[in-house]
């Protein structure tokens, strides 16, 4: 989460400005990608200060004007938090970006997608906070977290922003029955099914992820490449499909079930006894 101002975000536009201006700028800007971004395809661009030297910093006076609103900005705040962040006006006011390559989950989708997009991303891509990000993610976790099981977990226990899809880590992403203990060779398949669409989406390199998944648009071969998808997962949960919706919910909610009364139970608190005042003693 920036908590900026705005100063340390900025558009294409901003971008060739200060570029412009500052050649050497092209060392700390780095992609910003929210759930707009991701899905429609915009283009946003963020000044990752990290691990920028001061001597870097001072040979860029333009990004050191904006480090410097940064700075006013917090200084000036109604909130005790953002104005302690003042002395840190060149980083983001959170920071949850992985050392690695991780997978990307939008945490606001329309209802009318058949899937929630997600995708793998660089580790150079800075999510903003409209996102949720899963570091170490392969295309096993892609694979169930694209498909028909999941978003039947979606559609149930998911938040919603009006009627859209507001995903989050606590309520759906922790809570949701993984495969219990799938085979290697069920797990390659979904593996292979993963990559499958992967494949199918970099046929349409000009089409946003809004557009291919837009259910009056969406490519013959993507919808064909999750149907593979699907049976891999089902596969992998040891099913050969599944009559309706709620016959899915049925199995997950009975595997969720089963996985919390697995887990260890936590001792139950004592009330502690009063401790006698000096004068009682």
């Amino acid at each position: 989460m920036p908590n900026d101002g705005g100063h340390l975000l900025l558009s294409d536009e901003e971008r060739m400005e200060l570029l412009a201006r500052a050649p050497g700028a092209e060392a700390v800007l780095r992609p910003f990608v929210g759930a707009e971004e991701f899905i429609n395809g915009k283009r946003r661009w963020c000044l990752w200060l990290r691990d920028a030297t001061p001597g870097l910093l001072k040979s860029l006076p333009e990004v050191l004007r904006r480090v410097a609103a940064v700075k006013a900005y917090r200084e000036t705040s109604t909130r005790e938090a953002t104005r302690k962040l003042a002395a840190y006006p060149g980083l983001f006011g959170e920071i949850r970006h992985p050392d690695g390559d991780y997978l990307l989950i939008p945490s606001v989708s329309s209802e009318r997608r058949p899937y929630i997009p997600i995708g793998f991303m660089h580790v150079d891509t800075i999510a903003s906070n409209l996102c949720l990000i899963v570091p170490g993610a392969g295309l096993y976790h892609l694979g169930v977290l694209a498909s028909t099981m999941h978003m039947s977990w979606v559609r149930a226990v998911c938040g919603r922003l009006e009627s859209r899809y507001r995903y989050s880590n606590g309520i759906v992403y922790n809570n949701y029955p993984w495969p219990e203990a799938p085979g290697e060779a069920l797990i390659a398949a979904v593996e292979a099914a993963a990559q499958g669409v992967l494949d199918a989406r970099a046929a349409f390199p000009e089409a946003t992820l809004a557009e291919l998944y837009d259910p009056l648009s969406m490519p013959p071969a993507l919808v064909k490449a999750h149907q593979t998808l699907d049976r891999a997962v089902d596969a992998a949960y040891g099913a050969k499909g599944f009559a309706s919706e709620a016959v899915r919910l049925e199995y997950l909610f009975a595997l969720y079930g089963r996985y919390v009364a697995a887990l260890p139970v936590a001792p139950a608190k004592t009330r502690r006894a009063k401790a006698s005042t000096l004068a009682e003693a």
